[in-house]
């Protein structure tokens, strides 16, 4: 999306060479690649630990720090293998997006019409704010010292970092539709109505 973004901002009279099918095919391989070695590296990781303090995981879903209390082997080696791996991932992506919207904000800063300026900015929001969820929400969930770690408090972050981006994500790319702004505005008083 960051790199859309860019072309659409920065190189607007060549996005349709840019953005042509085989760079979206290309793209979408390397999202969907790393996504898979990711995948088979944490299975890989799960399936090889002993557990010997039950198997019972009180989440929705595996979360691999609640795995990983429940090991009986020293796991220090593979929580530092999947962290390096992951962190590679993830700076890889986040400096590849914070590089593209300091391009894109260079050069929307440059336009010169501010009706302009707010389209521009307009069609990077978005991303923008569902990314900033995630990257929040997730930091929370793996940086948080453990004094502050308990099951209930692990479990709303997980669904916080898990499940609200992708249901908000349509929302938050449909807020540049009238309809849709016009129908929130009439819920909102038709909601306020209710409570007066």
């Amino acid at each position: 999306m960051a790199y859309d973004r860019f072309v659409a901002i920065c190189r607007p009279l060549h996005y349709g060479t840019i953005m042509g099918s085989r760079a979206c095919v290309k793209m979408a391989a390397v999202a969907w690649g790393s996504g898979f070695l990711y995948a088979v590296l944490h299975t890989a990781n799960t399936f090889s630990i002993p557990l010997c303090k039950g198997n019972t995981v009180d989440q929705f879903f595996c979360e691999i720090p609640q795995l990983l209390k429940r090991s009986c082997a020293d796991s220090y080696l593979r929580e530092v293998g999947l962290l390096v791996v992951g962190a590679c991932l993830f700076f890889g992506c986040f400096v590849f997006i914070v590089l593209s919207y300091v391009q894109i904000f260079t050069a929307v800063l440059r336009i010169p019409s501010e009706q302009g300026r707010h389209k521009a900015f307009s069609m990077c929001l978005p991303h923008l704010a569902v990314v900033s969820l995630f990257v929040s929400t997730s930091f929370f969930a793996y940086l948080k010292p453990p004094s502050l770690s308990s099951p209930a408090l692990d479990l709303v972050v997980a669904v916080l970092y898990s499940m609200v981006p992708p249901a908000v994500n349509p929302l938050i790319y449909s807020m540049r539709n009238k309809e849709l702004k016009e129908a929130l505005r009439k819920l909102f008083q038709w909601v306020q109505c209710q409570h007066q």
